[in-house]
């Protein structure tokens, strides 16, 4: 299928409510789908998927802490649909030819869905061998850990990138319930190029791939990164001549 005249992305939210062994919500967190929206949909058009379609699950504790900020109370308030009635990833694959780019929302949640999804790592190696962008920011990076290319050699390897960091963690209270160091994780599979900022929810944006590989380290890198993400969607497409 040809390309959109108009720049089109696939934002990605897990299905992932609840902490496993635990009672407490979790999800996908508002601000890092709510301010790169705001960037991204006057100029794209958006196509939201969750590994199990349907409703998405939005970390509850994400909303009261943003009720002051504008861009989040105003997506929270006028573009529910987008996170009730996701596509399912798995009809997604081999269409990445229809988009410019992939974007993963962070939360916890794809630390226990989309880290290990067979239909997202499909994805991501026919975004990037189509060369669109992969990008994610604060815990969306964790589906880029196991992503590998064609060759085998994992997505982020010998690249920068970042995502949460453990003192991001520590400061978050989390530590305990994650399956996993993200950071830690990211600085493995990327032999070392993990980045960060040198304080806590401080904005850091990570790009790498040519310019093609883009991530943010948490929800306050979230609104530079779909600029950055925004800027290179663009560039591409006047390559390609779209």
């Amino acid at each position: 299928m040809s390309q959109s005249p108009k720049p089109k992305v696939l934002i990605v939210l897990t299905s992932v409510s609840k902490l496993p062994n635990t009672d407490k919500p979790t999800g996908w967190f508002l601000p890092e789908f709510a301010h790169p929206y705001k960037v991204l949909a006057p100029d794209c058009d958006i196509v939201v998927a969750s590994p199990a379609g349907g409703e998405a699950p939005l970390d509850p504790s994400s909303v009261e802490p943003y009720k002051d900020d504008a861009a989040s109370v105003e997506f929270l308030n006028n573009s529910e649909a987008l996170w009730k009635n996701t596509e399912k990833l798995s009809n997604l694959v081999e269409r990445a030819e229809e988009f410019d780019a992939i974007f993963y929302v962070g939360g916890h949640g794809p630390m226990f869905d989309l880290v290990t999804d067979a239909n997202s790592q499909t994805l991501i190696r026919e975004f990037y061998h189509s060369s669109r962008i992969v990008s994610a920011v604060c815990h969306g990076p964790a589906a880029l850990i196991n992503a590998t290319l064609s060759d085998g050699t994992y997505l982020i390897a010998d690249q920068p990138v970042n995502g949460f960091s453990n003192a991001e963690e520590d400061a978050f209270g989390s530590t305990a319930m994650m399956p996993f160091s993200l950071e830690d994780e990211l600085n493995k599979k990327s032999n070392g190029k993990y980045e960060k900022a040198e304080g806590v929810n401080q904005e850091y944006v990570a790009v790498g791939r040519d310019e093609r590989l883009i991530t943010g380290q948490n929800p306050a890198s979230a609104m530079k990164l779909a600029e950055i993400l925004l800027q290179k969607i663009l560039a591409l497409r006047a390559e390609r001549k779209v």
